[in-house]
């Protein structure tokens, strides 16, 4: 009887460690993501710099977004193996499948191929034409609102004052940082470099 009991304890607590880490590495993934982002903008604003030339500056921008696909590697494999929800890879993959809140489930299915195209669109980025690649990345701001929304519709985390104030400040740095990049110097300097390429070589 006390075998029977340990038994299903130990199976009840590893039910447990996956939905733990799936949760956590959600969590994770989520920061990671935020951090990129606003990293990116920093640089994009020359809120670290007139012009960072350090290239730890972009490696650290890179990297974050690297470390964010593994966690979401993580979260997607603790969810597959995770036995309360069951969810198959047609609820990991396409919107709208899960029969677990879909539309909360569906908004970080679309972040995660947000998600993906940009991390390939950076490695390849001296393949690409600047155009592409620049409008590709500009969806790295789409996946992070899809993601906190996927965060604060599906996580269980979702009341955490600490989780929510993480998300308040975050998105309140990033939409300072979005405004500074429209009216801030840096906007400014953009506007009359792209002025003067545009100008015949005898007039500049």
């Amino acid at each position: 009887m006390t075998a029977v009991l340990l038994l299903a304890q130990a199976s009840g607590e590893e039910s447990k460690l996956w939905w733990h880490l799936a949760r956590s590495s959600g969590i994770v993934a989520w920061a990671l993501a935020a951090l990129a982002v606003l990293w990116g903008v920093a640089l994009a604003t020359r809120a670290l710099g007139r012009r960072p030339q350090a290239p730890w500056l972009l490696a650290v921008h890179r990297f974050l977004g690297l470390l964010c696909i593994v966690f979401v590697g993580v979260h997607l494999v603790a969810l597959y193996m995770d036995p309360f929800i069951n969810f198959g890879l047609d609820d990991l993959f396409v919107p709208l499948a899960s029969s677990w809140k879909p539309v909360a489930v569906a908004w970080g299915v679309v972040a995660l191929y947000l998600l993906i195209a940009v991390e390939i669109t950076s490695l390849l980025r001296q393949r690409l034409p600047a155009r592409v690649w620049r409008g590709v990345h500009f969806s790295s701001y789409a996946m992070y609102v899809l993601a906190t929304v996927h965060l604060l519709a599906a996580g269980s985390d979702r009341t955490n004052p600490v989780l929510l104030g993480s998300v308040v400040a975050t998105v309140a740095v990033t939409l300072f940082f979005l405004a500074y990049r429209v009216v801030g110097p840096g906007r400014a300097a953009s506007v009359r470099r792209a002025a003067a390429s545009s100008m015949p070589t005898g007039v500049r």
